[in-house]
């Protein structure tokens, strides 16, 4: 409705549950544009541009190989290069860090936007998704040239890269949307974040394999959703050289459909107080 006296338009958040998703659709060319601000924004003023997505995880594959094999000595039992191992793992890392980091914060750093005009408050975290995923498909091409530098190639076992990808999105995706709901109410959320994600790379399989792991903790260690995720592209992209571990994957699926309802539910129940909390 329009506010003649504000000279702004403020429409109240009805948090209708019957045809939520079709309002969320009949939005998507905002959508669409609010990830396209977002890539814009995110480049703009850089001495080099987009290539920061190439050499970003380019550096991060030095340092932590360095690190891990060269001075942890891990890696001497894989049938995989070291390289392409960590490079396999920190493709789905840096989408999931990235989207993370950005969704959660999304809806504070559009307050103004939120404030002033109605539409389905999702759009911005998902934006933020949809941003991460531009970057993440422009990351890929990364492996193409370290397969054919070491010569591994993918089997059948790539078909099922797809499926991750999803399971990676929808992860990413759903912690995002909780997070973000979470940080119009409590600021706080704003320090744990970063915390999170620095902490995450270290307890997730991003420079080692989840085979470097003690056989007795193993199975501990796979209650991290980003265990199966991870483990999960590298067997897609290494077939028969590197084991899919089933029960890490299937932990990742069950985390990410219990987190996706979770999320879902909670920032749908609080999303008509944002515009009077944010």
């Amino acid at each position: 409705m329009m506010d003649n006296n504000a000279n702004t338009v403020e429409v109240a958040a009805e948090g209708r549950r019957r045809g939520y998703w079709r309002e969320v659709w009949q939005y998507h060319e905002l959508l669409l544009f609010l990830a396209w601000r977002d890539l814009k924004v995110r480049y703009k003023q850089t001495a080099i541009g987009v290539a920061w997505v190439i050499l970003r995880p380019l550096i991060t594959m030095v340092i932590l190989t360095f690190v891990f094999q060269r001075v942890a000595g891990l890696g001497k039992n894989l049938d995989v290069p070291y390289q392409m191992l960590v490079i396999a793992g920190l493709l789905p890392w840096h989408f999931f860090s990235t989207v993370f980091a950005e969704s959660a914060n999304s809806l504070v750093a559009n307050s103004q936007m939120i404030s002033k005009v109605y539409f389905p408050r999702v759009l911005i975290p998902l934006s933020s998704s949809l941003a991460g995923a531009v970057d993440f498909m422009v990351t890929v091409l990364i492996l193409v040239p370290f397969m054919i530098w070491f010569g591994v190639f993918p089997g059948l076992e790539i078909l099922l890269f797809p499926l991750f990808l999803l399971l990676l999105i929808l992860f990413t995706l759903s912690i995002g949307i909780g997070f973000a709901a979470l940080n119009v109410r409590f600021r706080d959320v704003r320090f744990i974040v970063p915390f999170i994600v620095q902490i995450g790379l270290y307890v997730s399989p991003v420079g080692f394999s989840v085979y470097e792991i003690p056989e007795q903790w193993r199975v501990l260690y796979s209650l991290n959703p980003m265990v199966g995720i991870v483990e999960g592209f590298r067997w897609s992209l290494f077939g028969d050289s590197y084991p899919v571990p089933t029960f890490a994957v299937a932990v990742s699926v069950a985390c990410t459909v219990l987190i996706m309802f979770a999320s879902l539910h909670f920032f749908r129940k609080v999303e008509r107080t944002f515009a009077d909390e944010i």
